[in-house]
């Protein structure tokens, strides 16, 4: 009595995969390094205000800004929404990318990463800007009869203004694009589970059964 052959696995072999739960914390954590980033390059590139202190005739202090350097309060958290949007557009497409984890997870992923990323984004550049050029209060600056006129040069803001409803817009305005960007590439699969599962081999169809010659 012989023994049987066992069969040898045919195949590669299986790799590990993360779970929806893991690819989350990689998605958020490196969206979250990935603001860091954001803003230390806003705080590189945004232009400052420069500004003009004097006195005027009557000994009272006035201020205004030299030219079109009043447009920099806007240009600046232009320049941080334009920086997110572009993390935004990125980040869903690669996420897409990931087959496996397409779905409603990975878009809670995106959502709360940019929400963090945006946050860190205003708050690293909102502290190298002060760092770099100091907080100015025009009532601090050192005028007398001899120097009635100083300039200065204000920091550029991160956001468009500090009440609760626009930091929220400002913060949840990188996860919508992201969200707008991932709706559109999953309307565009025709696929129930987005592709994220690999196609079955199609059975190659059968060929047509000649009859047999009859034999006289």
């Amino acid at each position: 009595m012989t023994d049987d052959p066992v069969p040898e696995l045919s195949g590669a072999p299986a790799t590990r995969t993360l779970g929806p739960a893991r690819a989350m914390v990689v998605v958020v954590l490196g969206l979250s390094a990935t603001g860091v980033l954001i803003g230390g390059l806003w705080a590189w590139i945004a232009a400052p205000i420069n500004a003009v202190v004097a006195l005027n005739h009557t000994g009272e202090r006035v201020h205004d800004y030299l030219g079109s350097e009043s447009d920099h309060f806007f240009v600046a958290p232009c320049l941080m929404l334009g920086l997110l949007t572009v993390v935004a557009v990125v980040a869903s497409v690669l996420a897409w990318q990931w087959r496996k984890q397409r779905g409603p997870g990975m878009v809670i992923g995106l959502s709360i990463g940019l929400v963090m990323g945006a946050a860190a984004a205003a708050a690293v550049g909102a502290l190298l800007v002060r760092l770099r050029y100091g907080a100015l209060n025009f009532g601090a600056i050192p005028l007398s009869s001899e120097h009635k006129v100083a300039y200065v040069v204000q920091a550029p803001p991160v956001l468009f203004a500090h009440g609760p409803l626009q930091v929220a817009a400002t913060l949840i305005w990188p996860a919508g694009i992201a969200a707008l960007v991932y709706a559109v590439l999953a309307a565009a699969n025709a696929r129930d589970d987005l592709g994220g599962l690999p196609v079955p081999d199609q059975p190659s169809p059968a060929l047509p059964m000649e009859p047999e010659a009859s034999v006289s």
